[in-house]
C-alpha cells in the first residue's frame, strides 16, 4: 500500500486535509469493506495528488494556453474510479462494490476514458473552465457548501459572491452548449440543438411532447439537457454523474448531508446576517438554560452527596465525586464518510504521566468537570461512577485503537477503531485530550466537544455494531505547542481500554 504524498507547505497541507473527506467518502461507496476503501483511498490519492502535480510543473515550463484539467477535489474523485478499474483489470475486483464492478465492464465506463468527444458533457464543461471558476462550482453544487464556506475557502470578495456564482453557472451553461454542439450525432439530435438550447434558457419554458419523447430516450441529449437547464435544482446531480460516473448521486447525497452536519443545512444563495445572528443568539440562550440546568444538578447532587457521607475523611470532597459520575455527552447523529487509513502506531504520542487517576478496579476516570456544561444532556444510564459497584471486576466493554495519521503545524488527522464485546444498537464514544486539541471535521460519526472532552456519535448507517465487531471514524483537528494522544475512552458510558 502506497504512502500518502507528502505535502510541499502548509496551504497544500490544508489542501489536503480539506479533499481527503471527498475522496474516503467516495472510495467507502466503491468498496466492499472498510479495509478495502482504506486501502482504494490512499491509492487513489498519491495518484490523484501525482497527477495534480505534474500539471501544475507543465503549466509552469510551458507557455500558451494552459492545458485542460479538471479542479482537485473531483480530479481525486475521477482517481478513484481509475483506481477502481485498475483493481477490476489486475483481478482484484472482489474489493469492490458489486454494482460497480458490473459498470466498470460496460460501455457507460468507457464513456469517461474514451475518445474526449464522446464523454460526458458535464466532464467536457467543467474541465473547459478555469479552474478558480470550477472549483467554486464544485464547492457550491456538488460539496453542497453554504456560500460563506465557499467564500472563505476561496478567497471571494463576501459582497460580489452571489453574482461571481451566477456568472460561473452561466459560464458552464455556456461550455457545455459549445461541447453539446461539438459532439458527433445523428440528424434527429442534431435537428433538436437549436429547441434543446432555447427551453431550457428559461424556467417558464414547456417541453415540446415530441423534444421530450427524444430526451427520454437519447441519453447524450438528456446529460445536454441536464447540464444546460440552471434552474430546478438538477444542476448537482449532472455535474456529480457527468464527472464521477457510477455512484455519483449517492456521493451528492453524502456531501449534502455532511454540509448538513458540519456546517448548517441548506446552500444560501448569499450570507445571512439576520439568520447568523438570531442563530447565535438562540445558541447564547441554550448554553445558558443548559448552564443553569447543570448547576441545579451538581447543586443537588453535592447536597445529596454531603448528606450521606458524614465523618468521611478521605480528603475527597463530595462534588468531586459528583463531577466525576456525571454522564456521558450526545449529539445529533449525520454524516457521510469513509474509514482513513491507519497510521504507523510509532508515530501516536504517548500518554504522559498526568493522566487520570486510575479506580479501585484499575479502569480510569474522567477528569473532573469534563462532562459539565453539555447543553442539553440525555439520561444515559448507570454512570461510570457507579459501573463498578458489586466489589467484582468486570471485563472492560471496548477496546480503543487510536491512529495518528497524518500532523502538520497546527493541525493533524487522526482515526479511532473500538473492538466492542457486547451487540450495540446505536454508540457513542467519548474521550478527553490532554492538550487543547479542537475537532475540526469529523466523518462516519457526528462530532461534539465541550472544553477537553469530545463525544463521537452513530451515524445513521452504522448505528448497529455486532458483539465482537468493530466500529471506526476518523478526524481532523487542530493542535498548538503539543499534540498527546487522548486518554478516558467510554463507549456509552463504559470505560474502554486502548490497544
Amino acid at each position: 500500500m502506497p504512502d500518502l504524498p507528502t505535502p510541499k507547505d502548509a496551504a497544500e497541507a490544508a489542501l489536503f486535509s480539506e479533499c481527503w473527506d471527498a475522496v474516503l467518502s467516495y472510495a467507502d461507496l466503491c468498496t466492499s469493506g472498510s479495509t478495502a476503501a482504506n486501502q482504494l483511498a490512499r491509492e487513489a490519492f498519491a495518484l490523484g495528488i501525482r497527477e495534480a502535480r505534474a500539471a501544475e510543473d507543465g503549466a509552469a515550463r510551458g507557455a500558451g494556453r494552459r492545458s485542460s484539467r479538471l479542479p482537485r477535489i473531483p480530479l481525486l474523485l475521477t482517481a478513484v474510479r481509475t483506481t477502481a478499474a485498475t483493481w477490476e483489470a489486475r483481478g482484484q475486483g472482489h474489493k469492490l462494490d458489486p454494482d460497480l464492478r458490473l459498470w466498470l465492464n460496460s460501455g457507460k465506463a468507457a464513456r469517461y476514458v474514451g475518445p474526449p468527444l464522446s464523454r460526458p458533457i458535464a466532464l467536457r464543461g467543467l474541465r473547459d473552465m478555469q479552474e478558480p471558476d470550477a472549483a467554486l462550482l464544485w464547492l457550491a453544487e456538488v460539496e453542497a457548501l453554504p456560500l460563506h464556506a465557499v467564500i472563505r475557502r476561496q478567497g471571494l470578495d463576501p459582497t460580489a459572491a452571489v453574482e461571481e456564482l451566477n456568472q460561473v453557472r452561466g459560464l458552464f451553461r455556456d461550455r457545455c452548449h459549445r461541447n453539446h454542439l461539438d459532439t458527433p450525432m445523428d440528424a434527429e439530435c442534431r435537428s433538436y440543438v437549436r429547441l434543446l438550447d432555447a427551453v431550457t434558457r428559461s424556467p417558464a419554458a414547456d417541453t415540446p411532447p415530441d423534444l421530450s419523447r427524444h430526451l427520454a430516450t437519447c441519453v447524450e441529449c438528456a446529460e445536454a439537457a441536464a447540464c444546460l437547464r440552471l434552474h430546478g435544482g438538477g444542476l448537482p446531480a449532472a455535474l456529480a454523474q457527468g464527472v464521477i460516473g457510477w455512484g455519483g448521486l449517492a456521493y451528492l447525497e453524502r456531501r449534502r448531508r455532511a454540509s448538513e452536519v458540519r456546517l448548517g443545512a441548506g446552500r444560501p444563495d448569499a450570507p445571512d446576517a439576520e439568520g447568523t445572528a438570531a442563530y447565535a443568539a438562540a445558541g447564547r440562550a441554550r448554553a445558558l438554560r443548559s448552564g443553569m440546568l447543570v448547576a441545579a444538578v451538581l447543586v443537588s447532587g453535592l447536597a445529596l452527596a454531603v448528606s450521606m457521607m458524614p465523618g468521611d475523611s478521605s480528603g475527597e470532597s463530595g462534588g468531586e465525586r459528583v463531577a466525576k459520575g456525571s454522564p456521558g455527552d450526545s449529539s445529533p447523529v449525520a454524516g457521510p464518510g469513509s474509514v482513513l487509513p491507519s497510521a504507523d502506531p510509532a508515530t501516536s504520542a504517548a500518554p504522559s504521566s498526568s493522566g487520570p487517576a486510575p479506580s479501585a478496579s484499575g479502569t480510569s476516570k474522567t477528569p473532573d468537570g469534563d462532562d459539565a456544561g453539555k447543553p442539553d444532556p440525555e439520561p444515559q444510564g448507570t454512570s461510570s461512577a457507579t459501573a463498578g459497584a458489586g466489589g467484582s471486576e468486570d471485563p472492560a466493554a471496548c477496546e480503543v485503537k487510536y491512529d495518528l495519521v497524518n500532523q502538520w503545524p497546527d493541525g493533524f488527522q487522526a482515526t479511532v477503531t473500538v473492538t466492542t464485546a457486547t451487540t450495540l444498537d446505536a454508540w457513542r464514544l467519548a474521550w478527553s485530550f490532554r492538550d487543547g486539541q479542537k475537532v475540526d471535521q469529523m466523518w462516519d460519526a457526528s462530532v461534539a466537544q465541550n472544553g477537553s472532552r469530545v463525544t463521537a456519535t452513530a451515524a445513521d448507517y452504522n448505528r448497529s455494531v455486532a458483539a465482537n465487531g468493530t466500529l471506526t471514524f476518523g478526524f481532523l483537528a487542530s493542535w498548538q505547542n503539543k499534540n498527546s494522544a487522548p486518554y478516558a475512552f467510554t463507549l456509552n458510558g463504559q470505560t474502554c481500554t486502548i490497544s
